[in-house]
């Protein structure tokens, strides 16, 4: 009866050091889905429906590469302006070689970009990518024209220098889409808007979601 019994307490110590380890496997796993899904929702720029996707698509219709230029370094030009020209030459063959070429342009121009911020790339994510409050509410921001969309996101004590920002990217919003340089200057005052709406440490280019340099 010994026997059987310390049997069964071993079987039932042993069933309780499985659950336990089992437990904390669940844990861990919910800990790195989380982690993920953290990093997909502040993935501004790898989108579709992003600000890099959707000038991309402009220089598309418009048949203009100056309009994506600003997004990359001048080093990277030449890489980009021949990646665009083969895309236009190619999507004009059909209707498949029209989506692979727009996708593989797409793909190039965030690379590049990304690469630029010293960012690894991970792929264009789809349409509906989860993107973080505070960044829905700088573009809406900026697209309004005030900011109106970021009220009670952000700490009045940062108003000021979040005001000062805004306003610097207002003034240099219309500018020529043939002056890359302007373009340039105006991702630059972008990026600086956003990394202060979302609460980002200065010093932190790379990690900027607002897709700067």
């Amino acid at each position: 009866m010994k026997t059987s019994k310390t049997n069964v307490e071993a079987d039932n110590s042993g069933n309780s050091q499985k659950g336990k380890m089992l437990n904390k496997l669940v844990a861990l796993f919910i800990f790195f889905l989380l982690v993920l899904s953290t990093s997909v929702s502040f993935a501004h720029c790898d989108t579709m429906e992003g600000p890099l996707v959707l000038d991309a698509k402009k220089a598309i219709s418009q048949n203009n590469v100056n309009i994506v230029l600003k997004w990359v370094q001048a080093a990277n030009e030449t890489e980009i302006k021949d990646a665009f020209n083969q895309m236009m030459k190619v999507r004009v063959i059909s209707a498949d070689a029209k989506d692979l070429a727009e996708k593989y342009f797409f793909d190039t121009l965030v690379r590049i970009h990304r690469a630029g911020e010293g960012v690894t790339f991970t792929g264009v994510k789809p349409a509906g990518t989860p993107i973080d409050e505070k960044i829905k509410a700088a573009d809406k921001s900026i697209e309004a024209g005030n900011l109106s969309p970021l009220k009670g996101k952000v700490s009045k004590n940062d108003l000021p220098e979040l005001t000062e920002r805004f306003e610097k990217v207002i003034s240099l919003k219309n500018f020529d889409v043939n002056n890359v340089k302007a373009g340039r200057e105006y991702i630059e005052a972008y990026v600086q808007f956003f990394k202060f709406a979302e609460g980002e440490a200065e010093g932190h280019a790379a990690e900027s979601h607002g897709c700067g340099h």
